[in-house]
């Protein structure tokens, strides 16, 4: 990656439907340039990917669907009842997630642009794998406990049993907000949201400065 243009690495992490997804639209709206790690996610285990053939060695063929892709509702039925398995598939799939985001990395930065290199990538496992360290500055999004259940139930089509059992498998947010360098809390109105990334985003545009003084 080249040396020459400065950027700011930002990891904006959280729980799941804390409102990390709504948090990096509007960063994006903002100005900075993101990335979704869901999205590299998606890519990676697709039929022409490694991956592919790795998670149907680990899981069988019940992963698929009828068009012989890999049905995620499928493995995450699989995965998270059974923590061994769900470490299996982040081991499968993570290492070639990070290898994604680098690779979009150094094709943003070898472009031209107009505006600070900010780059903001949403990943839900930052704090759990560690890769948080990559990261200049990190960005923890939260709600209550109870309004992060009620939406995962809302919109996943879960029981509450199921939505409680996948949020445990992740950091309690609570010890999540402890790695944020700046917070961002959903548990309002999204104008709420909207006001507080704007305020995040103005203390980035300092860190950017910052780091292109040092460059």
């Amino acid at each position: 990656m080249s040396e020459n243009v400065p950027m700011l690495r930002v990891g904006l992490t959280g729980g799941f439907a804390t409102g990390k997804s709504h948090a990096l639209a509007e960063f994006k709206r903002q100005g900075a340039y993101t990335l979704d790690a869901d999205q590299l996610a998606h890519r990676v285990i697709e039929k022409d990917q490694p991956a592919y053939q790795e998670l149907l060695q680990e899981f069988g063929e019940g992963i698929l669907n009828s068009n012989c892709e890999i049905d995620r509702k499928k493995l995450a039925q699989i995965v998270f009842p059974d923590e061994t398995k769900l470490k299996k598939l982040n081991a499968i799939v993570h290492p070639r997630v990070f290898e994604e985001e680098e690779r979009e990395l150094t094709q943003l930065q070898s472009r031209g642009r107009k505006r600070p290199f900010i780059v903001i990538v949403d990943a839900a496992l930052l704090i759990e794998t560690g890769s948080y360290k990559r990261y200049d500055k990190i960005v923890v999004v939260f709600c209550s406990p109870e309004l992060q259940l009620a939406r995962l139930v809302a919109r996943d089509s879960l029981s509450p049993d199921e939505a409680a059992l996948r949020i445990r498998r992740q950091m309690p947010i609570l010890e999540k907000v402890k790695y944020g360098d700046y917070l961002i809390d959903t548990s309002g109105k999204y104008c709420d949201t909207q006001q507080q990334v704007k305020q995040v985003y103005l203390h980035l545009l300092a860190d950017y400065e910052q780091v292109a003084r040092e460059r």
